[in-house]
C-alpha cells in the first residue's frame, strides 16, 4: 500500500504517519478523561464528555442497535484496513474512544504547522483525521448515511462552530512554529492580501472563524470584464476538479464515475429541469486560501436556501476514498450539506444558472449574505464557508457555454490543477 494520499486542498497530510502520530498523541492527552466508575454490573469504562452534543451521540450509538453495529463494525473494519498500511493504525479500539477525541476537539481551534515542522503537517480537518480510517468502509459507508446520526453531527460542528467565534479561539493566532501568525504561515496565506491590523498582536482578528473568513482589502481580486456581460468569473478561489456536460436529471451518483444528478444536486428544486444537458463545473477550496463566494453574472438572486445533509459521507465504490472525501467529490454534491443560490441572469443568453457551494467534512457550515429577490453585480459576495473552504459547483444550462479558459480546464490529476482567484475570467457564454 502507497503512504500516500491525494488530499485536496492540504487539509491534511499526504503522509499517513503524520496523521497517525497525531492521533496516538491525542489519544494519550485524553487518557485522564477516561475514568472506571462503579455500576450494577460492576467496573465499566466511561467517558466524561464535556459537550453534551457529543454524549447525545454517544447515547444514540448505545441505545440504537443497528447504528450501534455500525459503529463497532465501521472501527473494526477501518482497523483492519489501516493494518496493512507499513505505517499503522492509530489506537482507537472503540467508539468511545473516537468520541472522547472529538469532544476534546470541539474545544480547540485548529493550529497550523508548517511543511516538516516537527514531522507533522497541517491537521485542518482534525475530526476527518479521527474518522479518516472507518469512513470508506462497508459499515462506514452505511452509518455515515444515517439521517440520525447526521443530526448529531450537525450539533457538534454547530457546537465546535459556535466556539471558533469566541475570543478564546484566537489563542492559535501567534507567532510560534504552530500559530497562525508565524512568518511561514503569514507567507503561505499572503496575509497582507488582506484586511487586518498588523498594529495589533492577533492582527485584528477578534475569533478564530473571523481570521479564516477574513476579506480581500480593496482592489486584491477585481472582477474580469466588468461590463462584459458574457464573461463568466470564478465563484470562489479555487482549483478545478471538474467539468462535466449533458448532465440528466437522474443518475446513479454513487457509481465510481459519480456522474451528476440534478434533481439530488438541486435538491429536488422546481427549476432542476431546466438544466438538463447543461453543464457542471465543480471546483476545490484549499486550506490557506480565501473562502468567500462571489456571483459569477449580474443578476437577480431567484431563490437561496441551505440543504441539511451528510457531514463524513463518501462514495462507496472504490471500496475505499483514501482521501475521504476529497475523491468523494462528485458524489457529496448531492449528499453533504450544502447551500443552493438560483440567479437570473440579466444576459438572456445565459439566464438561470445554479450556484452549490459544498460542505466537506467540518467544513459544512454556509452562511448566506444574499436574500431571494436581491439584485447581484458580478463579483458580489454571496456568502461563504465557516472554518475553511470546500467544493463548489457552478450548473449552467444547456448550450450556454462557449468556453472555458484554460486555467479552468482541470489537470488528468486534479491535484495539479491551476488555482483561480476569484472574480478572475473563468469561462464566456454563447452568443445566441
Amino acid at each position: 500500500m502507497q503512504n500516500r494520499k491525494e488530499r485536496v486542498g492540504g487539509w491534511l497530510p499526504k503522509d499517513n504517519q503524520q496523521i497517525t502520530n497525531w492521533i496516538n498523541q491525542l489519544v494519550r492527552e485524553i487518557q485522564p478523561r477516561m475514568r472506571v466508575q462503579s455500576s450494577t454490573n460492576g467496573l465499566k469504562a466511561e467517558v466524561l464528555f464535556k459537550h453534551r452534543e457529543v454524549q447525545e451521540l454517544k447515547e444514540l450509538l448505545d441505545r440504537d442497535p443497528k447504528i450501534h453495529l455500525l459503529a463497532v463494525q465501521m472501527i473494526e473494519q477501518g482497523r483492519e484496513y489501516s493494518a496493512e498500511d507499513p505505517t499503522g493504525k492509530p489506537e482507537i479500539e472503540d467508539y468511545d474512544t473516537m468520541l472522547a477525541l472529538i469532544d476534546y476537539i470541539i474545544g480547540t481551534a485548529p493550529e497550523y504547522m508548517a511543511l516538516g515542522a516537527k514531522g507533522r503537517g497541517l491537521i485542518g480537518f482534525p475530526i476527518n483525521a479521527i474518522l479518516d480510517w472507518c469512513m470508506g468502509t462497508q459499515a462506514g459507508y452505511a452509518f455515515f448515511l444515517n439521517e440520525q446520526v447526521n443530526r448529531c453531527f450537525e450539533k457538534i460542528l454547530k457546537a465546535w462552530c459556535a466556539y471558533l467565534e469566541t475570543e478564546e479561539s484566537v489563542y492559535v493566532l501567534n507567532d510560534t512554529e504552530t500559530g497562525w501568525l508565524c512568518e511561514a504561515a503569514k507567507e503561505e496565506l499572503n496575509l497582507l492580501d488582506f484586511k487586518c491590523d498588523t498594529s495589533d498582536p492577533k492582527y485584528g482578528f477578534k475569533s478564530w472563524n473571523s481570521f479564516f473568513t477574513r476579506e480581500f482589502k480593496e482592489g486584491m481580486r477585481p472582477v474580469a470584464a466588468a461590463e462584459d456581460p458574457y464573461v463568466i468569473v470564478s465563484a470562489c478561489e479555487s482549483a478545478p476538479y471538474r467539468i462535466s456536460t449533458n448532465v440528466q436529471k437522474n443518475t446513479k451518483f454513487w457509481l465510481k464515475g459519480q456522474p451528476y444528478s440534478l434533481e439530488y444536486m438541486l435538491n429536488q428544486d422546481e427549476d432542476a429541469d431546466k438544466f438538463i444537458g447543461g453543464t457542471v463545473y465543480q471546483a476545490f477550496l484549499s486550506a490557506t486560501r480565501y473562502h468567500r463566494w462571489h456571483s459569477p453574472v449580474d443578476g437577480t438572486i431567484k431563490r437561496c436556501f441551505l440543504v441539511p445533509g451528510t457531514y463524513y459521507a463518501e462514495v462507496n465504490s472504490y471500496p475505499y476514498d483514501d482521501a475521504g472525501p476529497n475523491n468523494s467529490q462528485g458524489y457529496i454534491t448531492h449528499v453533504a450539506a450544502r447551500a443552493v443560490i438560483l440567479i437570473e441572469s440579466e444576459n438572456t443568453d445565459i439566464g438561470l444558472m445554479a450556484f452549490i457551494a459544498v460542505g466537506m467534512a467540518e467544513v459544512s457550515s454556509c452562511k448566506l449574505s444574499v436574500e431571494e429577490g436581491k439584485k447581484v453585480k458580478k463579483g458580489q459576495e454571496l456568502g461563504y464557508f465557516q472554518f475553511g473552504g470546500s467544493t463548489h459547483c457552478l450548473i449552467f444550462q444547456k448550450d450556454v457555454i462557449d468556453m472555458f479558459v484554460q486555467d479552468a480546464i482541470p489537470a488528468e490529476d486534479f491535484n495539479d490543477s491551476a488555482m483561480i482567484p476569484v472574480c478572475a475570467k473563468l469561462a464566456v457564454a454563447k452568443r445566441k
